[in-house]
């Protein structure tokens, strides 16, 4: 099993968006939970929105103590939702003990990266678990913007994710349906499959990251 945390202390950072689409994506070959610990309940109300139509399941347990017998289930890859506010400090301390991963989205707002690297220096570095941090929110129209949040993180030591999240429509329609990325078709947008695409590409990398982790501890 790989447990990864979704996390940023910074509100607003898409961090359910991006936890139910992976969840969606790396559901078509695994066996995946998303794990809800945030009081804002946001993965759970999707779920509620979706019925029985998500290809993945959806818990909801604000005791992140739990987490540590997640082990003891039949998933693949559990991800967990977490508290979006410097109020959840301590619950994010506590997840990190059962994870083995962390993903930190942010928006590529020059604004963004001061409680960006403040939950990363204060909780996640001393954790001692892997991390990547994926630049979400993407406006296609600007290109710069991506360049621009990419070499402020590179200047700053920060590991990220080779791939971004686009801001397509269908990523901010997906609550408010019931539906995940690989749900959405044409007909709903045009930008349906480059969305999908998006989350194809940030999932493949945390493969391969774990893979080459894994391999690391046999060696």
């Amino acid at each position: 099993m790989y447990i990864v945390t979704i996390a940023n202390q910074k509100g607003g950072a898409g961090k359910t968006t991006l936890t139910m689409n992976l969840a969606a994506v790396l559901s078509e070959h695994s066996r995946v939970l998303v794990v809800d610990v945030d009081q804002q309940k946001s993965s759970a109300w999707w779920a509620d929105r979706a019925g029985e139509s998500l290809p993945f399941d959806v818990a909801d347990d604000t005791d992140p103590a739990n987490l540590a017998r997640l082990r003891e289930t039949p998933y693949d890859v559990v991800l967990v939702d977490t508290p979006g506010s410097l109020v959840g400090h301590d619950v994010l301390a506590t997840v990190l003990t059962a994870s083995d991963f962390v993903i930190l989205p942010t928006e590529p707002a020059p604004l963004s990266f001061g409680p960006l690297v403040e939950t990363i220096t204060k909780i996640v570095l001393p954790s001692g678990v892997p991390y990547r941090v994926v630049i979400n929110k993407v406006d296609t129209r600007v290109p710069a913007e991506l360049d621009d949040a990419e070499a402020l993180l590179d200047s700053a030591n920060v590991a990220r994710f080779a791939s971004s999240i686009r801001d397509y429509k269908v990523n901010k329609m997906g609550s408010v349906h019931g539906k995940v990325v690989t749900q959405f078709t044409l007909s709903d947008s045009r930008s349906s499959p480059r969305a999908l695409e998006d989350f194809r590409r940030v999932a493949l990398e945390l493969m391969s990251l774990w893979a080459n982790t894994k391999s690391q501890i046999g060696a």
